[in-house]
């Protein structure tokens, strides 16, 4: 038995580096296709967003001297290669995967549309949407929490380097606790950067739930959805 039958996963695109420091780790994304080719074949309408950071983030460009909107430009450029890589990775798995761009680019990938997405999922199909929001400005954390309330998403998923939601940054403090689940409020209360604000106002807003867990450790998406107790909801 499955928790959720239709999610909206956010994946990170700096953890598709691996261990390369830049660019796509193919183990990694193996690793990412074989996860989500269990939710299929579990029957988890599954739709995907994944960032751009092992590429080029559209914000650190600007501070090299980069225009800020085609800094974001091209972030949303590498944003469809990391799509495209994944959905050749789950095409290897034998899963239908459709990448869809927001912004116009046949026939590298079907323009965007809610209906076109829903559809993709009905039919089993992963809806890979790709190119942000479109627009500038906006992050991919604001583009899943757009496309997840878009899409009818039960849940977001956002698959990250860490086990769930700490009360500091479990890298840098060892005294960082952990917490099971955290309301929105809290969340801004506390300043904790989980998501942009945008994004994090715009799950609240739309009572979207958000699960924070660990994408990298093998499993843990199978777990997440059978209803093991792992990472951190935000509700």
């Amino acid at each position: 038995m499955v928790k959720y039958k239709r999610i909206l996963l956010k994946l990170s695109g700096e953890s598709l580096m691996g261990n390369q420091g830049y660019g796509i780790d193919e183990t990694r994304l193996n690793e990412y296709a074989e996860q989500i080719a269990e939710l299929v074949k579990l029957g988890v309408q599954t739709g995907i967003v994944i960032g751009g950071g092992n590429i080029f983030r559209g914000l650190s460009g600007t501070g090299k001297g980069f225009d800020r909107v085609k800094g974001d430009q091209m972030g949303m450029l590498a944003t469809v290669i990391n799509s495209l890589a994944l959905s050749s990775a789950l095409k290897n798995q034998n899963i239908q995967a459709r990448v869809f761009t927001a912004i116009r680019m046949e026939p590298v990938g079907e323009y965007y549309s809610k209906e076109k997405a829903i559809e993709a999922l009905q039919k089993g199909e992963v809806a890979i949407i790709s190119a942000g929001t479109g627009n500038p400005y906006f992050t991919t954390d604001t583009a899943s929490a757009l496309r997840a309330v878009e899409t009818e998403a039960e849940i977001m998923l956002k698959g990250t380097r860490v086990d769930g939601v700490y009360s500091a940054d479990p890298e840098k403090d060892p005294d960082a606790q952990k917490f099971d689940k955290i309301s929105f409020a809290e969340v801004y209360t506390r300043n904790l950067r989980i998501m942009d604000l945008t994004a994090t106002t715009l799950c609240q807003e739309n009572n979207l739930p958000v699960l924070v867990f660990n994408m990298d450790q093998k499993g843990n998406l199978k777990k997440v959805l059978t209803g093991e107790n792992i990472g951190t909801i935000v509700y």
